[in-house]
């Protein structure tokens, strides 16, 4: 299986389309978070129809800029894996939405408590697939992944505590657009994938390995 993740669309639709486009193959299109910045239902509706049209399964969590009344509109439409999951060829797939409260007082903010609850929710629905993609907005915290330009690491502990007890094959995260790249916590790999914005993204490839890629 070949799956295509992104992250921190921030509406930069056209430029996620083209990408997969210029894919030759893959199977899922993976989404973990900020599809939108403070998007209305019409507009993400309109984006997800965009992606679907290229045939392979969507599946996304919501960002810490998506408003969360479009949690809604995810699950109507059935992509949505925050707090649940759902196995695809053996794979599963699980997340959750949103980001750590923070002083930036963003759209879609949760506690630590919450994250945890949400990942453990969606931990259920897959813990007998043969491997776990695990898929929060916010990064693990103390990773390179979560480290902003001043140094400062601003993850969420709970992602990082969800991973260290559980131990998904692959962590796929944004939000901290300038932590492009990849890390490991026990025997998982994790990836933030960087702003799909700027055209970024990366592959996921799961056979008798798993192989992750940053690309863009």
């Amino acid at each position: 299986m070949r799956i295509l993740a992104f992250t921190d669309v921030h509406s930069a639709y056209g430029k996620v389309d083209e990408i997969l486009s210029a894919e030759s193959a893959f199977d899922v299109i993976l989404i973990g978070g900020d599809l939108t910045t403070n998007g209305t239902r019409d507009e993400a509706e309109s984006a997800m129809r965009q992606f679907q049209r290229h045939g392979k399964p969507l599946l996304l969590v919501a960002g810490n800029m998506d408003p969360p009344a479009l949690e809604e509109t995810f699950k109507l439409q059935g992509v949505s894996i925050n707090g649940g999951g759902v196995t695809i060829n053996g794979i599963g797939f699980f997340g959750v939405s949103a980001a750590p409260f923070s002083v930036l007082k963003t759209p879609y903010e949760i506690s630590e408590d919450e994250i945890t609850r949400r990942a453990e929710a969606g931990w259920i629905h897959v813990e007998h697939a043969t491997r776990k993609i695990f898929v929060p907005h916010a990064p693990p915290f103390n990773t390179a992944l979560d480290r902003i330009f001043s140094g400062k690491h601003v993850g969420s502990t709970a992602v990082r505590e969800f991973i260290e007890l559980r131990q998904p094959d692959v962590t796929v995260c944004g939000h901290i657009h300038e932590a492009r790249g990849t890390d490991r916590i026990g025997s998982t790999e994790i990836v933030n994938c960087g702003p799909a914005a700027k055209g970024y993204y990366a592959t996921i490839d799961i056979g008798e390995h798993v192989s992750v890629e940053i690309r863009g």
